[in-house]
Order: C-alpha cells, then sequence, then structure tokens
C-alpha cells in the first residue's frame, strides 16, 4: 500500500471494526453495536475524527444521518497494527510475540501447525 494508513486511537480502532463488521452504517447503528457505550455524541466526534483522519468517507445521506463506510482496508489496519505493536513492544521481532501468546494459551498446537504451514507455502511461492 502507497497511502500511509492513519495512526487510530482504541476508541477509534473499535468503531471502525464495528463499521467493518456493518459495511455501512450510521453513527447511531455504531453507537448501538458498542458495548457500555459513551454518549452518542462522543460516538458522532470520533467519526468525525476518523473521517478527518482518512479513515472512514460518508456514503449517503439516510433522513437526517450519515451512512458510512470505511476508507481503509481492515488486512492493510491490522497489518499497520500489528507492525506498530511490533515494533513497540518487540523492536520488531515477531517470535517473541508468538511466544508470548503460546504462553497466555492463546494459540494452541494447532494454531501453531497452521502458521508453520502458511510459512511453508509463502516460501514456496517466493521460490
Amino acid at each position: 500500500m502507497t497511502e500511509k494508513l492513519p495512526d487510530l486511537s482504541r476508541f477509534e480502532l473499535q468503531c471502525l471494526r464495528l463499521l467493518w463488521a456493518r459495511g455501512e452504517a450510521t453513527v447511531r447503528d455504531v453507537h448501538g453495536d458498542l458495548p457500555d457505550p459513551p454518549s452518542y455524541s462522543t460516538v458522532r466526534k470520533i467519526f468525525e475524527r476518523l473521517e478527518e483522519k482518512g479513515a472512514v468517507r460518508r456514503t449517503e445521506r439516510v433522513d437526517r444521518a450519515w451512512r458510512y463506510a470505511s476508507a481503509v482496508g481492515k488486512s492493510d489496519m491490522v497489518r499497520k497494527e500489528i507492525g506498530s505493536l511490533l515494533e513497540t513492544l518487540f523492536d520488531g521481532a515477531a517470535a517473541p510475540l508468538v511466544s508470548h501468546l503460546a504462553d497466555m494459551d492463546a494459540l494452541s498446537l494447532d494454531d501453531l501447525k497452521a502458521l508453520e504451514a502458511r510459512l511453508a507455502e509463502s516460501r514456496e511461492e517466493e521460490s
């Protein structure tokens, strides 16, 4: 991806994830999807920020509300956020992250086997 992806707060990412799940949504839709949501006006302000950052775009006006869609790809944002996590906590190395995930029981042996197969597949594609 050539364009720079925006830096987003945790709450901005949470709202964007809900928008990805819906495809398109109004602020009220996302507000209703949030567990223990802040005020509606807070969520509306977050969408204004997301729009300023280029993460969402308005698609159409429905009655008095705008519908929004993501302007950034989910996969691209996930890669960016994981890269940031790796740099911040592990000096860019992925192995310590995988080790921590295994220690936390967030990865099973089957997950690790699937990762190993995926790595082998990637190596074959590069050859």
